[in-house]
């Protein structure tokens, strides 16, 4: 089975990305076509979805311009996966506590931009995430820091008393760069569970 991956290719580590998510696909004996896209249109034809870091301000300028805000959320309404990482969850949150951030409102939570200090105050923290049986080496670079989550929200994983992985439906959001490691699991687990994969593979165990 072949799977569409679109990958927001406006800031961020994207190529990255884009080989996270074909080890992630292949573990689940799928393939994934990554699709780079800056304009409307290439959405509404992907399977998955993945909003990278980057600048959160210029990110959302630019899906509000070019009318990709509108696909993104009818992609989310249709339950379709979304991987939101770093300045992604600040974009995809209800509340950026910047007003020159236009926000989705995809992750019912609030946000801190670039809470968890400069570049300089960049690190690697194992991480506790539910869903996976090992720690995640997450990496922290300018992170934000979530202040509030909605009661609908799951956290996935926190560090120093603080959430730093949210589950909102189909949409999941981190505060660190998951693409900075060699580790796919938390693409894996944001983008490949309920997917066709998992549920073709559900199905085959109850046969």
């Amino acid at each position: 089975m072949t799977l569409t991956a679109g990958v927001l290719a406006v800031q961020g580590d994207v190529s990255e990305h884009a080989a996270a998510i074909e080890r992630a696909a292949a573990a689940h004996g799928e393939e994934a076509v990554v699709r780079e896209f800056r304009h409307a249109g290439t959405v509404p034809d992907c399977d998955v979805l993945l909003l990278p870091g980057g600048e959160s301000t210029t990110i959302s300028r630019l899906v509000a311009r070019e009318g990709i805000d509108e696909e993104i959320i009818a992609h989310v309404d249709a339950g379709k996966p979304v991987l939101a990482t770093c300045a992604g969850l600040i974009v995809a949150s209800t509340d950026a506590n910047d007003d020159r951030v236009g926000t989705l409102d995809l992750v019912d939570v609030t946000v801190e931009r670039n809470a968890f200090g400069r570049q300089k105050d960049s690190f690697q923290a194992p991480l506790d995430v539910t869903g996976l049986a090992e720690p995640f080496p997450a990496v922290f670079i300018r992170s934000p820091v979530i202040d509030t989550v909605g009661d609908g929200v799951e956290v996935l994983a926190t560090w120093d008393g603080r959430p730093v992985a949210v589950r909102d439906g189909p949409v999941v959001g981190t505060a660190f760069h998951p693409e900075l490691t060699a580790d796919s699991r938390l693409h894996d687990l944001a983008l490949f569970d309920g997917t066709p994969a998992e549920r073709r593979d559900a199905a085959a165990a109850d046969d």
